[in-house]
């Protein structure tokens, strides 16, 4: 809630121990500092992130993939809009939070990346979809989809981030329609 509501530059310890009903002390038992608390949340949220999409991709593995797509989609979006602030931290804030978060919201898109991909290899198997015609797509739509959620969290753009999901599923679908 704290680098959700001011922001990682302007976050402190103090501020975030207080919210969460711990003395300062207390933080310092679990966090060397804002960072390792920043970077503990994110590794938590992407956790719950991919398990969500995980979860809603294995519901509907037989399903054609543009069903699958967008029941992924659907996924990781309520879980934005059902953790809003973890949202922000998740995908705003982390990106001044220093080298070792990067690193970690590199990895974290890497594993968004690697799922899909893993998605359409299993699709092209089974001959219901073509392979991604390069190995980027995969992360091309990641990187995408992280920028759209990003940017309604930060503008409000569309108002409600469901209003994102066809967007997601038309650029997805795209891609594939230009497979090798």
């Amino acid at each position: 809630a704290v680098f959700s509501r001011v922001g990682y530059g302007e976050a402190t310890a103090e501020a975030i121990a207080r919210e969460a009903g711990m003395s300062k002390a207390t933080f310092y038992e679990h966090f060397d500092n804002k960072e390792d608390c920043i970077v503990s949340l994110f590794d938590t949220a992407i956790d719950v992130i991919l398990g969500a999409m995980r979860a809603a991709g294995e519901r509907s593995i037989d399903a054609d993939p543009v069903e699958r797509v967008r029941a992924s989609a659907e996924a990781f979006l309520a879980a934005l809009e059902q953790f809003p602030d973890e949202a922000q931290t998740l995908l705003v804030e982390i990106i001044g939070a220093g080298p070792r978060a990067m690193a970690r919201r590199d990895r974290a898109l890497d594993a968004v990346a690697q799922y899909i991909d893993e998605l359409n290899r299993r699709d092209h198997e089974r001959g219901a979809a073509p392979r991604f015609a390069s190995p980027h797509d995969a992360f091309a739509i990641a990187g995408a989809v992280v920028e759209l959620a990003s940017r309604q969290i930060r503008t409000g753009r569309p108002a409600n981030i469901s209003e994102l999901e066809p967007v997601v599923e038309r650029l997805t679908m795209g891609l594939l329609a230009d497979g090798p």
